[in-house]
């Protein structure tokens, strides 16, 4: 079974940064993610999708291969390949792995103009090596959603969130009268 985190951050930047991060761990053999997507919402209002895979181009690609074989095999491979682009394409793009983009749109829309999160599908990882790794990103990132056990999320929060000053709690019980 597969866990969600989604992370908020105030710029587009750190939340493509920590993706990249995301991506060098999975080629150092420390996560497995099955997804990993940056949402990011404009100034304007405007939430975009930015996956790592293109699928219908790489659908299109697939298509032009397979259509080219198969067009050599019936002496027409120009026609073979694009007929096979066009049927990779159309499949690309009906193809929907990973996380579900209507969600992550309505995650989207619920952040604020300008800021930015990476939402992350992880089969498996080793957790402590992933969170010591992580470790440049301490106190620029926010969690909105986690399907991690609550140890695991509470170890994952000491490092992304911004620890409260410790003060007194007058602001929050209404303030002191004695001033």
């Amino acid at each position: 079974m597969s866990d969600l985190v989604i992370v908020a951050f105030a710029d587009e930047a750190t939340a493509f940064e920590a993706r990249a991060e995301l991506v060098r761990l999975q080629k150092d053999y420390l996560i497995e993610m099955e997804d990993a997507v940056v949402i990011t919402r404009d100034e304007s209002g405007h939430v975009k999708l930015h996956q790592p895979v293109n699928l219908t181009l790489a659908g299109a690609a697939g298509g032009t291969f397979w259509g080219a074989l198969i067009g050599l095999i019936f002496l027409n491979p120009l026609l073979g390949a694009a007929a096979g682009a066009g049927a990779g394409a159309i499949s690309g793009a009906l193809t929907d792995v990973g996380i579900d983009d209507d969600f992550l749109k309505d995650v989207g829309k619920a952040l604020d103009r300008g800021q930015s999160a990476v939402a992350v599908l992880i089969r498996k990882m080793t957790a402590d090596k992933v969170l010591a790794r992580m470790e440049g990103f301490r106190a620029k990132g926010r969690i909105i959603q986690t399907s991690l056990t609550g140890e695991a999320e509470a170890k994952l929060r000491a490092v992304l969130e911004r620890t409260a000053p410790m003060g007194t709690a007058e602001p929050q019980l209404g303030g002191n009268t004695h001033r």
